[in-house]
């Protein structure tokens, strides 16, 4: 079964269950600053599972893609990755435990072939003291379908509760699905220490908030949320050991060995270890497909936040050829093979990419050999200082130097890092205080006012290019606001100027900002911007600003444009083919 095949098996199975196929998401997380990538296909439905109706109904079904880098030094074992596919469906407030964990059993045996006898569950044991009863009822509910109690474990929050991605929020018990991946027979009893059982899925059973307190309250409707790693299914299926060698990454892998000219060896019968360049290969494969969808979300190399994750990776990489002796540069033609891996699937703004990933490689390689001699020449000597020395002047990412040292047995004070990362941060806001008057305001206060001048700003690039400009990404941070919009060319001076302008005398007029809920329908029928293409639930907030700007947004807003300060442009360029990008501070 190849990849395509199980994408098609896994939607179709539960659509014409009664689910409706909802899109994949943005890497980028929408109005969620805690986390720098989408990690899961739960993450845009929070808002569905505290009540609010989504405009596609109460059983929805996906595919998808994500970004995870907490086990980045997994990378290269057999089923961590950093970019990864997330098979996906849920009940919002509609079926319970019974229906879902029939779906999921349905769909593993019947559709794609698992023998039931080679599974094991696990369910939540329970927790007295916040009233959160042990889950007996999915226990009985997986022993009617034939699993036996032996291969049944009730384990603790750690292993089968899921808690809410910040501090607050929806969360429940969950039932986990294991298979076992070692030789010969599957063993009677299950034994969660045992890592030849391997999670291929679980349904997680959202009936709780927790709230800030650490205490729960049941929710106002009970809803089911499964997630499972496309990528280990699939190898699974194949009859597989790891998630490199199907149809997603061996193309991947064959390209860099004709690159590189050596074989991808993964196994050594003399020493019965793992090859070295099986390790280097798996990476460079992993990183490079993950920055390629990254970038294709305008996820772009830099300094900060995703962006800094993003050239971690793309350095890496380059470093892990340059450590099999690898001098030319070659991510391009790997990008090249990722696009056809996926072709059909996803939709690549290839000339974008590859651009963007070959400035980034050329600007490391320009900087490696000096970093790598440094490194050698200090390496008894390595501490913090160094370090950091090697990220501001060579671009080593601090982790890389870990990695480095740790080949050699050495260790690195990361206090002592972080002490000089700080001590240069205090040195660069120190000089920068002057850009806001009255000194440097809060994060908070600064990013709700950003939100609302991104409006006047696209009601003005309206204004001045013409009424079919939209929003095609937008990055708010409490310095500054990056907003994307599709045009053909370069914006002259005198466009720039005008546009500037336009946000300016709506700021001096002080307008007030005015909010309302109401319908999808009645937000189209007000005139209201918005991309309505599968993102919004039926009530919708609209935000109005005179006769100026109607927009529908779920972010914070200022009172009145008065609270903004001036508005100055201080860039303009291109983001993608056919999109620019607009970068603006408030004074």
């Amino acid at each position: 079964m190849n990849s395509n095949e199980l994408r098609e098996i896994f939607l179709k199975f539960f659509e014409s269950r009664g689910h409706k196929i909802l899109p994949s998401a943005s890497l980028v997380p929408e109005n969620d600053p805690s986390v720098l990538f989408t990690t899961a296909g739960m993450q845009s439905l929070i808002s569905y599972f505290l009540g609010e109706q989504h405009h596609l109904g109460d059983k929805l079904v996906n595919i998808q893609k994500c970004i995870r880098t907490d086990d980045i030094e997994e990378i290269g074992d057999e089923s961590h990755l950093t970019f990864f596919e997330m098979l996906g469906y849920w009940s919002l407030g509609g079926y319970w435990k019974k229906e879902a964990i029939q779906y999921t059993f349905d769909f593993y045996t019947k559709e794609i072939g698992i023998d039931s006898r080679e599974l094991a569950i696990t369910c939540f044991q329970g927790d007295e003291k916040n009233g959160i009863v042990r889950d007996t009822e999915s226990a009985e509910i997986w022993k009617s379908l034939g699993i036996s109690k032996e291969r049944i474990a009730f384990l603790d929050y750690a292993d089968n509760f899921w808690g809410p991605s910040g501090i607050e929020g929806p969360c429940g018990p969950d039932t986990e699905i294991f298979v076992w991946t070692g030789e010969g027979e599957s063993p009677k009893i299950y034994n969660n220490k045992d890592k030849r059982w391997v999670e291929i899925g679980n349904d997680v059973f959202m009936e709780y908030n927790k709230k800030s307190d650490g205490t729960f309250e049941p929710l106002k409707q009970k809803n089911v949320d499964f997630g499972a790693g496309f990528e280990r299914v699939l190898a699974y299926v194949n009859g597989k050991n790891n998630v490199f060698e199907t149809d997603l990454f061996l193309p991947i892998i064959n390209k860099i060995e004709k690159i590189f000219g050596k074989k991808y060896v993964c196994h050594s019968e003399l020493s019965g270890e793992e090859s070295s360049y099986c390790t280097e290969f798996r990476i460079i494969a992993d990183h490079i497909k993950a920055a390629v969808f990254a970038i294709n979300d305008n996820i772009l190399p830099s300094n900060k936040d995703a962006g800094y994750v993003v050239r971690r990776l793309i350095r890496r990489a380059v470093v892990k050829a340059k450590q099999l002796g690898i001098e030319k540069e070659f991510i391009k033609e790997i990008a090249m093979e990722v696009f056809k891996v996926y072709s059909g699937v996803y939709k690549f703004d290839e000339e974008m990419i590859i651009s963007e990933l070959q400035k980034e490689e050329e600007k490391f390689r320009q900087t490696l050999e000096k970093g790598l001699k440094i490194f050698e020449s200090q390496k008894e000597n390595l501490n913090g200082k160094i370090a950091f020395d090697l990220y501001q002047t060579y671009g080593f990412p601090w982790e890389m130097t870990v990695e480095l040292a740790q080949q050699e047995n050495i260790k690195i004070d990361k206090n002592e890092f972080e002490a000089e990362f700080k001590k240069h941060q205090d040195l660069s806001r120190t000089a920068s205080a002057g850009m806001f008057k009255g000194g440097l305001q809060s994060g908070g206060e600064m990013e709700t006012k950003y939100h609302t001048a991104t409006h006047l700003l696209l009601a003005s690039l309206r204004k001045v290019l013409g009424g079919d400009i939209n929003q095609k990404g937008s990055n708010i941070t409490a310095e500054r606001l990056r907003f994307d919009f599709n045009y053909p060319e370069k914006l002259t001076p005198e466009q720039i100027q005008k546009v500037e302008d336009l946000v300016n005398e709506t700021i001096k007029q002080d307008l007030s900002v005015e909010m309302q809920e109401m319908s999808l329908e009645e937000a189209k029928k007000s005139g209201a911007i918005g991309v309505f293409e599968n993102k919004y639930s039926d009530k919708v907030k609209v935000y109005s600003v005179g006769e100026v700007s109607c927009e529908i947004c779920g972010g914070p807003h200022a009172k009145s444009t008065g609270e903004l300060g001036h508005f100055k442009i201080v860039k303009e360029e291109s983001s993608s083919a056919g999109v620019r990008r607009i970068k603006a501070i408030l004074e």
